[in-house]
């Protein structure tokens, strides 16, 4: 399994077991149902047919996590001892096995086992078992869908400040940038049991560069929230934002599709944003309304009572600033891009058309690269979950004068004279 699989592995596994974490108060009762209705629900398990989860492996991945110190790495999955050997169901004949289903949907598994024998679609030497089979199909949405009932719904309020964030997008008005008009976008974050605005600003794209500047602006003003409860836009469904959630400890959660009232307090705030802070701007720049908009929330939003709560959301936020998770001192690595790269012979690797010079040690090897995309001339390179420091740029001018000595150490040569110990160690 790559670094990059054992990431994605990691972030579920985090995403199962993150309601019993990161300061959350469960009752031992309340821990045991939770636990239950984890185990009898069906997931989407990346990299595998299954779809339920045990209760040894739910509490294995809490114990990994806590003696971890809470670090990503730790829920990462070790090593098959049968890595290379034949699994339930190949890749050819699940294949066939898909295809098969689609042209037959009525038929029971056992006569869908039957039909794929006496076709020759099974890779020889593989024994199609009956339950394989059905968790199979069930993974692949290729058993029929249960007859359903109607949603649940029901008002909800977080307990405590910063335990739940609700995230969205707001179309704007039309800006002049440049002396063009552009469409506006709203990007905010509003936390769930005060109504404070952690941070929100207006962008000209709603892309996930612009969401993650909210993002890290709003870590940095108001703390680390437990849960961020978003859309399913493709900024949220994003594997880097996965990954930043859940490198802070902050579990990522999507409003299923076609309901929005999972969002009703953002969207409540947004329709209040509409009647009371656009129909009184008068600057039409994108920096004018930034400007006054950073004056409405402070001055008039947060210092105002809300009719939800009956207190005014700083002051219901700021009541409880004992249970709050400060941003950590290092937020911005969090924040760094991950692009995995392979060692040339010459020990260089690019990144973005960028030339750089790798440690001798990781020649051959690959190795992940981070780094920020504004700044892609700092780049750290890390292999084995161990950092190697800072990748230094090539210069090519120089490398044209190194030469090696007959103990393949490098140093540099004048083209006029070599001079007298002047070795410069590479």
């Amino acid at each position: 399994m790559t670094e990059k699989e054992k990431q994605t592995v990691a972030i579920f596994r985090f995403s199962v077991i993150h309601e019993f974490i990161g300061g959350a108060r469960l009752s031992r009762k309340g821990q045991k149902r939770l636990l239950r209705e984890k185990c009898a629900r069906k997931w989407d398990i990346p990299f595998s047919d299954r779809t339920r989860i045990s209760y040894s492996a739910i509490r294995r991945w809490i114990r990994l996590y806590n003696e971890g110190g809470g670090q990503l790495e730790s829920l990462y999955p070790k090593d098959r001892s049968d890595n290379g050997k034949s699994r339930a169901i190949d890749e050819e004949t699940g294949l066939n096995l898909i295809h098969l289903r689609e042209k037959m949907p009525e038929v029971a598994v056992s006569a869908l086992i039957e039909t794929m024998n006496k076709r020759e679609l099974v890779t020889p030497g593989t024994d199609l078992k009956q339950t394989t089979v059905y968790r199979f199909l069930h993974h692949h949405n290729l058993m029929g869908r249960e007859a359903g009932q109607a949603p649940d719904r029901r008002k909800y309020e977080a307990e405590l400040p910063n335990d739940i964030w609700q995230s969205d997008v707001m179309h704007g008005p039309m800006v002049t940038v440049d002396g063009k008009r552009r469409k506006s976008y709203l990007i905010a974050f509003i936390d769930d049991h005060s109504r404070l605005i952690p941070y929100a600003q207006f962008y000209l794209s709603e892309r996930l560069i612009s969401f993650l500047d909210t993002f890290e602006k709003a870590l940095l003003k108001r703390g680390l929230p437990r849960k961020l409860y978003v859309d399913n836009g493709a900024a949220y469904r994003s594997k880097h934002l996965e990954h930043i959630t859940a490198s802070l400890g902050i579990a990522l959660i999507h409003a299923k599709p076609y309901q929005p009232q999972g969002k009703g307090k953002i969207e409540r705030f947004f329709r209040t944003v509409r009647a009371q802070f656009l129909s009184s701007i008068d600057s039409m720049s994108l920096e004018g309304i930034n400007e006054a908009w950073e004056q409405w929330v402070r001055k008039v939003y947060h210092q105002r009572v809300h009719s939800g709560t009956g207190k005014k959301p700083l002051e219901r936020f700021t009541s409880h600033t004992e249970c709050l998770r400060a941003a950590p001192d290092n937020l911005k690595d969090h924040f760094r891009v991950i692009a995995r790269r392979k060692v040339a012979k010459d020990r260089t690797v690019t990144l973005d058309g960028n030339l750089f010079e790798a440690p001798v040690k990781l020649i051959g090897q690959r190795v992940d690269l981070l780094y920020h995309k504004n700044s892609p001339e700092r780049v750290e390179v890390c292999w084995q979950q161990q950092s190697y420091g800072y990748l230094r740029p090539v210069d090519l001018h120089v490398n044209c004068r190194v030469k090696r000595d007959k103990n393949n150490q490098a140093q540099i040569s004048s083209a006029n004279h070599q001079p007298k110990g002047g070795k410069i160690w590479q």
